[in-house]
């Protein structure tokens, strides 16, 4: 087994590469703006670190979100064109799940709360037993509609970093975007006890930012 896992769901540019017992590389960098610049590069770089080629690997792991329109598909089409020209399975992860699962690493237990910045003063947010198990769908909701629901609850991830006086506990300590090791790691679990993945499609949840305009002038050759 040998798995590449990105995530472009959050602000980072996240990739690793997992031989089925350990992560043998990765790369991490945090910024919003740079994914379609950053992610091919940084796939580059994981596989020069672990000495291994590209057409060694076996299967592609990909966080599907929810995440940012432009951002979230950069990682899902890269995912998706790697798996076809490699003709190897492309596994998706809820990106949620990989953070629950990176606070498990980290040495978070019990029950807790995922949320990432959704922007627009939102927040994506799911609800976890224990770092492997989401009890809730992925969501969007405004911080301030989670206090009640949610309290109680510890909570962990930069959206919940950012709006903390919406959530009970907020562990600042715990990891606030996305780790593909953690990813690879999740799903090289699953792949050993014959857990479920999801389609390689994005987890939007809204619309995206950019839309057509709805009143406007169509313009036709004379």
């Amino acid at each position: 087994m040998l798995l590449l896992a990105l995530d472009t769901a959050t602000p980072a540019v996240t990739v690793a590469l997992h031989d089925g017992d350990k992560v043998l590389a990765e790369s991490a960098q945090v910024d919003a703006r740079r994914h379609g610049e950053l992610l091919l590069p940084a796939v580059h770089r994981v596989l020069g670190e672990a000495g291994r080629a590209l057409d060694a690997v076996t299967g592609i792991v990909v966080g599907v979100g929810p995440g940012p329109y432009t951002g979230l598909r950069v990682g899902i089409v890269t995912a998706a064109t790697f798996g076809a020209a490699l003709s190897v399975p492309v596994h998706g992860l809820c990106s949620l799940d990989g953070i629950a699962y990176a606070a498990g690493q980290a040495g978070l237990e019990g029950e807790f709360v995922v949320a990432t910045d959704a922007r627009r003063k939102e927040v994506y947010w799911a609800r976890y037993a224990d770092p492997r198990t989401r009890v809730t769908d992925p969501a969007v909701d405004r911080p301030a509609d989670l206090t009640e629901p949610l309290a109680g609850l510890t909570a962990i991830g930069a959206g919940a970093v950012l709006y903390r006086d919406a959530f009970t506990d907020v562990r600042a300590d715990m990891p606030e975007h996305q780790s593909a090791a953690a990813l690879a790691s999740l799903a090289a679990e699953r792949l050993r006890t014959g857990g479920e993945f999801l389609p390689d499609r994005p987890l939007y949840l809204r619309r995206p930012d950019a839309q057509v305009p709805a009143n406007y002038k169509v313009v036709t050759p004379k």
